[in-house]
C-alpha cells in the first residue's frame, strides 16, 4: 500500500501548532489539543505520506493574527490548513451552521487546486462531520469520525443546567447538531471513541449507532509532559504548600485530583481514610478540588463538597494528615503527580462514574498506582496497564482495602509502578495511538465493501414517550421479571426514556442498581423527588434543586420534629439537602394530621410523606415525585399522556395522578394506593414487581397507540 494522505477537519475553535489557548472558551478545549497531536503523530509514522489539518480561517482584531495565516507547517509532512468560510472574525461553533457548506465547498477547492486527493477524511466533532459527509462523498474516500461530545449527552447537561428547550435549541441549534450527527454516524465507515463506555452509553442514543463500526482507539498522553519523579519535583512551590498542612511530610501521598463535584465522590474517600487508622498510619491524603478564593463564592455544589471536606477533616479529627490547598496552576499537576510517585504513594479516582479517566493516564505516565472506580474508562485503562485495582465507589472499605494492598508492599508497588508506565508507552503514548489509527483504518482502503444502508430513523427527534418506575417496590424481589424488564427497555431504548424515581438516597440507589445489575436509567428521581440526576454522568439538575428551595427552611423543620414522641431521625446516610427523614411509631406519635398542622403552626410549607407505615419524610413543597416526573415532562418535552408510571407504596401517588399513564403493581404495599382504584387512568397490574410493568406496558400499547383503553361495560 502506498503511503496515506490523510486529512484532518477540526472547523471550530483556535488552532495553531504553539501555545494553544486552552480554556480560552467552550469551543478551545481539549479537541484542538487533540487533533493537533494526532496530526504530528501521524505524520512521524513512515506508512503516511501528508497529513493536512484543515479548520476555519480568523481575521480578527480580538485574537492572534496566527490564525488568520492560511498555511502553518507542523512538521515536514504535517501542516494546518485554514479555510476561508463565513465572516473573517471569530464566532462561536454554534453560530457557524450556515456557513459550513461554503467551507466544504471552498476545502474542496483548495484540494483540486494543490491537486490532493486524500486517501481517508477524518472529522472531528459535529460541524466537521456535516463537512466531512460532503467531501467523503466528493472525493470518493471512506469517512472515519470522532464525536469528542455528541448532541444528545450535551442537551441533557443543559437541561440539567437550567436552560429551557428553546433556549437551548436557540442558542445552540441543537436540532440541526444531532441531525448532522446521525448524518455524520449514518455515513461514517468508521467511528472512534475513547471508551468502550463511551459507545454503549453515549452513541447508543442515536439511530445510526452501529457499534459494528465502531473502535475504541484512546487518545494519547503527552509523555514530555508526564514522567517519573527526578528529584527536582521536591524543590517546586507546590511541594511547599502541600507539606504546610502536614505533620509528617514524608509519609506517602494517596493522591486525589479532580473538580469539587458531589459525583467525584470525595465525601467517600475521606470517610474511607479517616475510619481506617492503618491508612492514616501509613499515607497523607492529598485532596486537590479545584481552585478556590472563598467556598461561599462558588456556586451551591462546590459549597457543599468543600464544606462536607472541611467538616468531615473536623469530624475525623485528621489535621495534620490531610493536605487541601486552595490554589494550584495547571503546570503544578505533573508535579504532584510526581511527588506523590516519589514518596511511594497511590493516585486514587473514587468518582461515581468516570466517562474516561484522563488523570488515571497521566497519574500511570508519572509512576503512580491508580485505584479508581469501576464504573467507566478505568475499566479500559486499568485492563490495558495493570497498574492498579478497581474499586466500588460507593464501599468505603473497598477503597481502604484497595488503598492499603497498594501501599503495604513495596514489591507490588513497584510492580504496579512499572506496568503502568509500560501500559501508557504501549497504548496510551502518541505513536501508540498514531499505530493503532493505522491499523484501524487500513482495512477500509483495502476492500471494496458496498454502498453501507444506514438503519432506519425515528420520525421524531428527541424520545416521545418515557416510563418511570419506583425502585424497591417495582423491580427489586422478581429476578426473572427484572430481566425481562430490563431487557425490553433496553431493546426500546431509542423509542422511550426509562426513569427511575425512589425514596433512596443517590448513593443508596446505586449500591442497590448495581447489586441487581439494572442499568443506569436515563433520568434518576432520588430522596423522593428532591433530586434529579441524568445519565450519563449522573449530573444533577441544579434547576430543579434552586426551584424547590422556595420556602425550605430545613434547621426550623427538624426542630419542630425532633421534639415529638415516636419519631427518631433516619441515619445521616438517608438524609439530604432537600430532605429530613425519621423513622415513626404510629402508636406513639402523632397522626399524619396533627404533625402537619403543627408545621403550618410554625409557618412551615412543606411536603410530607408516610411511607410503608414507618417513614416520615419532608420535602420541601414543591418537591416530591409526582412534582419531579412533571418536571422533567416539561423540561423534556414529553407529554405526561406518554409518561407511564409504575409504583407500589403511598410516596408513589401523587406521581400517579393526573394525566400520566400508570400502573399499580400486585405486590403493592398494603392499602397505600388503595384510592386509586377508581381513577381512570389507573391499571392494578395482575402480576407483581416488574411483570406488572410489563403487563401495563402491552395494556397501554405503551410503545405504539400509548392509550388508555376503554373500560369494560
Amino acid at each position: 500500500m502506498n503511503p496515506l494522505n490523510i486529512l484532518l477537519l477540526s472547523v471550530h475553535g483556535l488552532i495553531r501548532g504553539h501555545d494553544l489557548e486552552l480554556g480560552r472558551d467552550a469551543d478551545t478545549g481539549g479537541q484542538t489539543l487533540y487533533v493537533v497531536e494526532l496530526a504530528r503523530a501521524l505524520a512521524e509514522l513512515p506508512e503516511v505520506a501528508r497529513v493536512d489539518l484543515m479548520t476555519r480561517r480568523v481575521a480578527d482584531p480580538q485574537v492572534s493574527s496566527d490564525y488568520a495565516v492560511p498555511i502553518e507547517q507542523l512538521g515536514p509532512k504535517a501542516r494546518i490548513v485554514r479555510i476561508d468560510a463565513g465572516p473573517e472574525g471569530y464566532i462561536r461553533k454554534e453560530e457557524l451552521w450556515d456557513h459550513l457548506d461554503s467551507f466544504a465547498d471552498n476545502a474542496l477547492a483548495f484540494l483540486r487546486a494543490e491537486k490532493l486527493n486524500p486517501d481517508i477524511v477524518h472529522s472531528h466533532y459535529a460541524d466537521a462531520g456535516y463537512v466531512g459527509v460532503r467531501l467523503a462523498n466528493l472525493l470518493g474516500v471512506p469517512l472515519v469520525h470522532t464525536g469528542h461530545s455528541l448532541g444528545r449527552v450535551k442537551r441533557r447537561r443543559l437541561i440539567a443546567s437550567g436552560l429551557k428547550r428553546d433556549a437551548i435549541e436557540t442558542r445552540y441549534h441543537m436540532a440541526r447538531r444531532i441531525e448532522a450527527e446521525e448524518l455524520t454516524l449514518g455515513s461514517a465507515s468508521l467511528v472512534i471513541a475513547s471508551t468502550g463506555n463511551e459507545i454503549e452509553e453515549q452513541y447508543g442514543l442515536y439511530d445510526h449507532y452501529q457499534p459494528e463500526q465502531m473502535r475504541v482507539i484512546p487518545p494519547g498522553t503527552d509523555l514530555k509532559r508526564f514522567m517519573p519523579p527526578d528529584g527536582h519535583e521536591q524543590r517546586a512551590p507546590i511541594a511547599a504548600d502541600l507539606a504546610r498542612f502536614l505533620n509528617d511530610p514524608a509519609k506517602p501521598m494517596i493522591l486525589a485530583l479532580s473538580r469539587p463535584d458531589e459525583r467525584k465522590n470525595i465525601a467517600t474517600l475521606v470517610q474511607a481514610y479517616g475510619e481506617s487508622a492503618e491508612l492514616q498510619s501509613l499515607a497523607n491524603l492529598i485532596v486537590v478540588a479545584g481552585n478556590r478564593d472563598d467556598i461561599r463564592d462558588l456556586d451551591s455544589g462546590a459549597q457543599t463538597v468543600l464544606g462536607d471536606l472541611l467538616l468531615d477533616i473536623d469530624r475525623y479529627d485528621l489535621y495534620g494528615k490531610v493536605a487541601y490547598p486552595k490554589h494550584h496552576r495547571r503546570e503544578e499537576v505533573p508535579e504532584m503527580y510526581r511527588l506523590a510517585a516519589a514518596s511511594g504513594g497511590v493516585f486514587v479516582n473514587p468518582a461515581l462514574t468516570e466517562p474516561f479517566g484522563l488523570t488515571l493516564i497521566e497519574a500511570a505516565a508519572s509512576g503512580l498506582p491508580i485505584v479508581a472506580t469501576s464504573d467507566g474508562g478505568p475499566r479500559d485503562i486499568i485492563g490495558n496497564c495493570h497498574n492498579g485495582y478497581l474499586i466500588d465507589p460507593l464501599s468505603a472499605e473497598d477503597i481502604t482495602t484497595a488503598l492499603l494492598e497498594t501501599l503495604n508492599d513495596p514489591e507490588q508497588w513497584t510492580a504496579l509502578a512499572r506496568a503502568g508506565l509500560q501500559g501508557v508507552q504501549r497504548h496510551y503514548a502518541w505513536r501508540a495511538h498514531a499505530e493503532s489509527y493505522l491499523a484501524a483504518v487500513k482495512p477500509l482502503l483495502e476492500q471494496d465493501s458496498p454502498a453501507r444502508i444506514p438503519p432506519p430513523r425515528r420520525s421524531m427527534l428527541y424520545h416521545d414517550r418515557a416510563i418511570f418506575t419506583d425502585l424497591d417496590q417495582n423491580l427489586l424481589g422478581d429476578p426473572e421479571s427484572l430481566a425481562e424488564f430490563i431487557k425490553e427497555v433496553r431493546s426500546r431504548r431509542k423509542c422511550a426514556s426509562f426513569g427511575i424515581a425512589t425514596g433512596r438516597s443517590l448513593e443508596s440507589a446505586l449500591k442497590v442498581m448495581r447489586r441487581h445489575a439494572i442499568p443506569m436509567p436515563d433520568v434518576l428521581i432520588t430522596s423522593l423527588g428532591s433530586a434529579i440526576h441524568f445519565a450519563p454522568e449522573y449530573a444533577v439538575d441544579q434547576a430543579w434543586s434552586r426551584h424547590i428551595d422556595h420556602l425550605w427552611t430545613p434547621m426550623r423543620v427538624r426542630a419542630i420534629l425532633d421534639e415529638l414522641p415516636g419519631l427518631q431521625r433516619q441515619p445521616k446516610a438517608e438524609q439530604g439537602r432537600f430532605k429530613i427523614s425519621y423513622y415513626i411509631d404510629p402508636g406513639i406519635a402523632p397522626s399524619l394530621e396533627e404533625i402537619n398542622r403543627l408545621l403550618h403552626q410554625a409557618d412551615q410549607t412543606v411536603n410530607v410523606t408516610l411511607s410503608f407505615g414507618q417513614y416520615l419524610d419532608v420535602l420541601p413543597i414543591r418537591a416530591s415525585k409526582g412534582f419531579a416526573v412533571r418536571w422533567f415532562a416539561d423540561q423534556w418535552g414529553v407529554p405526561l399522556e406518554q409518561i407511564l408510571v409504575a409504583g407500589g407504596s403511598g410516596s408513589d401517588e401523587d406521581m400517579m395522578r393526573g394525566n400520566t399513564l400508570a400502573v399499580v403493581v400486585a405486590n403493592r404495599h398494603n392499602d397505600e394506593l388503595r384510592a386509586l382504584a377508581e381513577v381512570e387512568r389507573i391499571y392494578f397490574a395482575q402480576a407483581g414487581y416488574a411483570r406488572g410493568i410489563l403487563e401495563a406496558i402491552e395494556y397501554y400499547d405503551f410503545y405504539r397507540a400509548c392509550r388508555v383503553p376503554p373500560r369494560p361495560m
